[in-house]
């Protein structure tokens, strides 16, 4: 009982979690949403999923990989398995609850578990970085879900060991294999922070899909639910595509709602859904990805939602009908970090003034017909008032 509660001290116990980057999602999480995007299809990375029967037919050709990493650098086995039994502690402690086969006596298993696996990844970036790619590229979209599903993740210093030994002794820096990897994962380039090592794959994709620069202003304030697309266009707000693809650049000035373009593919759920598990998950990550979703979400409630967001350039729909786009957006949460900008678009809709001016322009300012149809009468009621004016007057001068 003493053993337990000095395990617990909550200095021990934050120590523990800032250890812990790679976690089974919880079951309440994926009954919320699918269950299959956050584990693998193809190939397993770590030992969360190592061993399923869909997996094994990939374990050949991760041996094939450790054949081809000694043969390349001419370094034996030993060496490899070494330098990773050096920071075994560390690794196991990257994960949430492993399973005690990878434990005490059965860490061998678990070390030559991490040799294979990062062996495999740096030859995927081998490949990737040759000229002759077509064989990777057709599997391009399995392996890349694969590679950043949250139970399918491998601590980035797995790779900085391996090519520690590959290297004799001086392996890239942080900011390289934070880069080969981004490389692999088809992302742009790193501006700022690229020195510090990632903690692995859907750490890398999320800081980049993030941006490390900061375009939010800071709010903790609660603002209601956001009106959908439809009706911040019935109040007279315009939607204009921002100058960058950062999430963080969301804004909202004179009446337009500026946002970064999204694109929806195959892919986007499956995606989405890791990133903001893993926001959830890791307590050192900010929620940027999950206050996103749900403003996003606040706008798309409906087909016509979509399609209006679509015809004004703020989508790019390639999954189908746009009704799939509004089922993608289910996630509830409260997006406190834009409190900035749902205080100001709710603050616009409520003066009635800018409904009226909204409905003014929908109804006869958006169609050229209907515009010169409103003018011609207003010219016609002009001309019967000035009739009439005319008419009159003669008379009671006449009378007088």
């Amino acid at each position: 009982m003493e053993k337990l509660l000095e395990d617990t001290r909550p200095s021990v116990e934050m120590a523990r979690w800032k250890q812990r980057s790679i976690n089974r999602v919880p079951e309440f999480m994926k009954k919320m949403t699918n269950r299959d995007a956050f584990q693998p299809l193809f190939v397993s990375l770590g030992p969360l999923h190592h061993g399923e029967p869909h997996l094994l037919p990939m374990e050949e050709h991760k041996r094939r990989a450790v054949l081809h990493m000694v043969n390349w650098t001419g370094k034996p086995l030993t060496e490899y398995v070494a330098a990773m039994e050096e920071v075994a502690d560390e690794l196991e402690a990257a994960y949430d609850d492993l399973d005690d086969r990878w434990r005490g006596v059965n860490r061998g298993s678990f070390v030559q578990m991490m040799v294979t696996d990062g062996c495999f990844l740096i030859e995927l970036i081998k490949i990737d970085q040759s000229p002759d790619k077509s064989s990777f590229i057709n599997l391009w979209s399995i392996m890349m879900n694969d590679m950043i599903a949250m139970e399918n993740q491998i601590p980035l210093v797995v790779l900085q060991r391996i090519l520690f030994v590959a290297c004799n002794g001086t392996p890239p820096r942080a900011g390289e294999i934070n880069n080969m990897v981004r490389s692999l994962l088809d992302l742009p380039l790193f501006e700022e922070g690229v020195e510090k090592l990632g903690l692995h794959f859907l750490d890398i994709f999320h800081k980049q899909y993030c941006d490390t620069t900061s375009h939010w202003e800071g709010s903790d304030k609660y603002e209601p639910r956001t009106p959908s697309a439809v009706k911040l266009s019935e109040a007279g707000i315009q939607f204009k595509k921002s100058n960058t693809e950062s999430i963080k650049d969301v804004n909202f000035e004179n009446g337009v709602l500026t946002m970064p373009l999204l694109k929806f593919h195959d892919q986007t759920e499956m995606q989405l859904l890791n990133l903001m598990a893993f926001e959830w998950l890791h307590p050192d990550t900010k929620y940027d990805v999950s206050c996103y979703i749900s403003f996003v979400d606040d706008l798309t409630k409906s087909e016509r939602d979509v399609t209006l967001l679509r015809s004004n350039g703020l989508f790019v729909n390639m999954i189908g009908s746009d009704k799939v786009v509004v089922k993608m957006f289910n996630t509830r949460g409260e997006a406190t970090r834009l409190g900035h900008v749902q205080w100001k678009v709710n603050a616009h809709c409520k003066k009635r003034r800018n409904k009226w001016r909204a409905l003014f322009m929908n109804n006869y300012l958006s169609n050229p017909w209907v515009f010169i149809s409103l003018v011609a009468a207003v010219i016609l009621l002009i001309a019967t008032i000035m009739q009439t004016i005319y008419t009159v007057v003669p008379f009671y001068t006449r009378k007088d």
